[in-house]
């Protein structure tokens, strides 16, 4: 609908650029943008989006794959937030290495699902507790990202089924960290949905990390407007499932 979306507090992270940056914009510019928005840089002193003309605050975390960055996180957002706890928490965060089936190395491998996957997991259990509370708060009933929500930001390339664009980039360390990554989607939905957390993998298409010139269907502000739509519509029936920035419904 044309109301947008309308939610308390989101935490995004992965706001140094591209995407986050995107979506840091997009959310600010909703008819009622969120009364807190935390932008988690990789560098929040300000040579990524400190630059950039956003309101504070900045969230201290620095790197999800670092337990005691999402600590200090959490503290921080606990401040601001109080009693009425988090509403949505978008796991932007990502990195990949181009590689093929030939020159794919246990390194690359490593370091893609670290930030990937286990940094969403990580950030997710940390966060569980001001998701429970926002949840609980303001005698919500129905599952949405205004009441409690974790979104994952994932890829179709990430899709078992569609396996999409294996002759443009094979990027087995990123195709592999985002079915993972989908995976936890689907285990944070089991378990969180009982407490009327809403847990959904997007693909908000094929913007990052950047393919050559060209290549990608979609802008990031095409992709931003698509995101920030689906996910004002997202219910309890989407909990545990896979979509699109265009609104559509994604095979594992």
């Amino acid at each position: 609908g044309m109301e947008g979306l309308s939610v308390g507090s989101v935490l995004l992270t992965g706001c140094d650029g591209g995407l986050g940056l995107g979506l840091l914009k997009g959310l600010l510019e909703q008819p009622s943008p969120p009364r807190h928005l935390f932008a988690a840089c990789l560098d929040p002193q300000g040579k990524g989006c400190g630059h950039q003309p956003v309101p504070k605050p900045f969230c201290p975390l620095a790197d999800v794959t670092d337990p005691n960055s999402i600590k200090a996180a959490v503290r921080k957002v606990r401040e601001e937030v109080g009693n009425s706890g988090l509403n949505l928490l978008i796991n932007n965060t990502g990195t990949t290495r181009r590689s093929t089936l030939a020159t794919e190395t246990a390194e690359n491998m490593s370091l893609v699902y670290t930030t990937n996957t286990i940094g969403p997991l990580q950030t997710s259990q940390a966060f569980l507790p001001l998701l429970k509370e926002a949840a609980t708060a303001e005698g919500q009933h129905e599952m949405s990202c205004s009441r409690a929500a974790i979104i994952n930001i994932s890829s179709i390339l990430g899709s078992i089924e569609v396996a999409e664009a294996w002759e443009e980039r094979q990027d087995i360390c990123y195709r592999c960290s985002k079915a993972a990554l989908n995976m936890l989607t689907k285990c944070l939905a089991l378990e969180y949905g009982g407490s009327g957390i809403l847990c959904v993998s997007v693909d908000p298409g094929r913007v990052t990390p950047p393919l050559e010139q060209g290549m990608g269907p979609v802008t990031v502000e095409e992709s931003v407007r698509g995101v920030l739509q689906l996910l004002a519509q997202l219910s309890a029936t989407s909990n545990g499932t896979f979509w699109d920035w265009r609104g559509q419904r994604l095979p594992w």
